[in-house]
């Protein structure tokens, strides 16, 4: 694993420099393997990254969208991570819509809707079960208690090895996520993580020892590059 942390000095800043990493692997992915794909997150942090890609020029047809977890609503719900996603930067683009790959989320069981999300993701990427494909890029948050994607502490999903999704669970809400073996598996993973409040997950995420069930975000060490891009109040300690 190659790990970079860069800390930089604000908000602005942060999503510069998210932008501009991320316009990398894409260049990068398509010169190699004639596409980009990649995982996004939820939360109010990437929001101006993704308008940020909306303003870009880029080989819309060659990019592929999935979701790293989703809250278990319709996709018209306020708290949808794809209709955040939509609204900043999907909807604003010429992007074909059989480049996006969304979670279901209308089955009403969410273990079929993360077994049918699974089996979608093995037809796209044509891999087998217990296979692990490699995303160009997952990008990650992270919550002030330590959770990515929909992997919270101490909860049934952090304990799920051999799926590439499985159903989360927040306060009793399910929730459908990548296990973080998928998401290990990706060639670039980035956190983009903003605010002082993130400061005391993030000591434990960073240090030598601490629980993993308890910091979730620590299972994340995949086996291409970890990325993490912080802002200032986040990374004021690192």
């Amino acid at each position: 694993m190659n790990k970079t942390v860069e800390v930089l000095p604000d908000q602005s800043a942060l999503v510069a420099r998210s932008l501009e990493l991320i316009l990398s692997k894409l260049e990068t992915a398509i010169g190699q393997r004639g596409r980009f794909t990649i995982a996004l997150s939820g939360g109010s942090t990437p929001k101006p990254l993704y308008e940020a890609i909306a303003a870009e020029k880029l080989p819309w047809d060659k990019i592929y969208v999935f979701w790293g977890d989703e809250r278990y609503v319709p996709p018209d719900h306020p708290d949808s991570n794809e209709l955040m996603a939509r609204r900043a930067w999907l909807d604003r683009v010429d992007i074909p819509a059989a480049n996006i790959h969304a979670i279901p989320t209308l089955e009403g069981d969410p273990a079929a809707s993360a077994t049918k999300y699974e089996q979608h993701l093995q037809e796209f990427f044509n891999s087998s079960p217990g296979e692990f494909p490699a995303l160009d890029v997952a990008l990650q948050g992270m919550g002030d208690d330590g959770h990515t994607a929909s992997l919270f502490p101490h909860t049934e999903a952090l304990k799920v090895s051999d799926r590439l999704i499985t159903v989360g669970n927040k306060d009793g809400n399910p929730r459908i996520t990548f296990t973080y073996p998928f998401i290990n598996s990706a060639r670039s993973v980035i956190f983009v993580v903003a605010g002082a409040n993130k400061r005391p997950a993030l000591a434990q995420v960073f240090a030598p020892v601490a629980d993993d069930s308890t910091y979730p975000s620590r299972l994340i060490q995949p086996q291409g590059e970890l990325w993490w891009l912080l802002d200032a109040e986040a990374g004021l300690e690192l």
